[in-house]
């Protein structure tokens, strides 16, 4: 009961955190957006391709290996962390004096400043790395909660202070990385643990043996995901390409709040008991289920009242995003499955299998990508519904025997909550065709949404739904003997 418990205090706390960041940088954004020219954007954008590729080497795997290990000691975090410095250390040397060469190529100028003065994140992120492990490994998620918001607020302030002051693009390059920074200082601070001047090369093979795989999956999955969108750039107009991003926008805000508290929980969670079968099953079928019943209303709640919602927050010239919209809803609601999976096959210590289901599942949606890409964007698009069922496959096959929990098992555990959510996402449809303003049709199909889902669950007694209440009794109630003791 203490590792259920541990686990949904955890969750709470990252999840928190998660919402907590994107609201106030999606209320920053619309900010900014109203102070700053486009071409800013896609000035900074530019840049932070490079740096978010150099980001999947400052992990390297080591940080994850050091989470799964089952004895993590001083001297594996110590050298770890020197490693990573040095390593970061490099990568940013290379941004620096390949900094006019980006710039030559996009034909911007003040592209080499900006380069250079961005990638310091590089060094930042590397410091953060293994400080993030700890907390993870040692589940402190309530330190990400004050780390976070605490950097975030103060690169907001920042962030428009400067913009509304005529700085232009350094208004953004100086929030990103003052961002970076606080987040890392307020870790440094309430995290105890310190690198000690020690290094052992055998600890370095030993968890890169695991890692190395994993970084070669993260370069695979950051290529594959950046490949889709050029191939729409080059072959059709800028405007497919923002309807498509658009599109995708809305979903994955959503799924990247509950998913990434999942998957950043889940993994040392299981980690602890990967020697005890069973235990991992149980674990991974209770985050499938439980990731399920809430990301399923969220995503088919979305897809059914997308048209008025972006009529009123986007106006009618993005109706075109709409479908786009609805397909990524659709994608997004299976990504538990994916993350439990995957996480289940990390903590038991199968990197080498982690790697072989990546190279299956990109061969796959390469296939099909250059099958569909000929045909339209909406072709493309709808290509993500069949890649999106075969990557499943792909995840959940060696469960099957690993954990006796096949991808049959895992659909009838979902399958409640997902008929629950298409008929609450019908129901709520018709509403929106209705002759009334765009805010009230919202506010209407959110409430019988809303209504029809929990009644649902508490009339056909979901399980799901059960396990989430006592478990939020139990969070509050905890609270609530905090603040009286305090």
């Amino acid at each position: 009961m203490a590792s259920k418990n541990s686990f949904f205090n955890n969750f709470i706390w990252r999840f928190l955190e998660r919402c907590g960041a994107q609201l106030v940088a999606f209320a920053v954004s619309i900010v900014l957006a109203r102070v700053l020219d486009p071409k800013v954007y896609g000035t900074v954008a530019l840049v932070t391709v490079f740096t978010a590729i150099m980001q999947v080497f400052i992990d390297s795997g080591v940080g994850t290996a050091l989470i799964q290990k089952k004895e993590a000691d001083d001297l594996d975090f110590s050298t770890v962390f020197f490693f990573n410095l040095g390593l970061c250390l490099l990568l940013y040397a290379v941004m620096f004096f390949c900094a006019p060469l980006v710039s030559d190529f996009y034909g911007i100028p003040e592209l080499t400043e900006i380069v250079r003065v961005l990638s310091l994140t590089i060094i930042i992120s590397g410091v953060k790395n293994i400080q993030q492990a700890y907390v993870s490994r040692n589940m402190m998620f309530k330190r990400f909660f004050f780390a976070t918001l605490g950097g975030t607020v103060g690169a907001a302030v920042l962030g428009i202070w400067m913009a509304y002051r005529g700085y232009g693009v350094w208004a953004l390059v100086a929030q990103h990385l003052f961002n970076t920074a606080m987040d890392t200082l307020i870790l440094w601070i309430t995290v105890k643990w310190r690198p000690r001047w020690m290094f052992s090369w055998n600890r370095l093979k030993e968890l890169f043996s695991y890692g190395w795989k994993l970084l070669v999956s993260g370069l695979m999955d950051s290529v594959y995901n950046e490949l889709r969108q050029m191939i729409i750039g080059k072959l059709y107009t800028t405007q497919d390409l923002a309807h498509y991003n658009r599109g995708k926008q809305f979903p994955f805000l959503i799924i990247n709040n509950v998913n990434t508290s999942i998957d950043s929980v889940l993994l040392p969670t299981l980690a602890k008991e990967q020697d005890d079968k069973s235990r991992v099953r149980s674990m991974t079928r209770r985050a499938i289920k439980t990731s399920t019943y809430i990301m399923a209303p969220l995503m088919m709640g979305l897809a059914f009242i997308a048209e008025p919602l972006i009529k009123l927050l986007l106006t009618e010239k993005w109706l075109p995003c709409v479908p786009f919209l609805r397909i990524f809803c659709i994608t997004y609601m299976f990504y538990p499955i994916h993350t439990a999976n995957l996480n289940a096959i990390k903590a038991m210590g199968r990197s080498d299998l982690y790697l072989k289901l990546e190279i299956i599942k990109k061969v796959i949606g390469v296939v099909v990508l250059l099958c569909t890409m000929w045909h339209g964007v909406e072709i493309m698009a709808y290509s993500l519904l069949l890649t999106s069922v075969a990557s499943q496959i792909v995840n959940s096959w060696p469960n099957r025997k690993l954990l006796d929990y096949s991808y049959i098992d895992q659909m009838k555990d979902i399958l409640p909550s997902i008929l629950l959510a298409l008929f609450m996402g019908a129901c709520v449809y018709w509403i929106g065709i209705l002759e009334m303003n765009n805010l009230l049709i919202l506010l209407l199909q959110i409430a019988l949404g809303a209504a029809l889902y929990i009644g649902g669950s508490m009339l056909f007694r979901l399980e799901a739904y059960g396990y989430l209440v006592r478990q939020l009794r139990r969070f509050f109630k905890r609270r609530s003997k905090d603040d009286k003791a305090a």
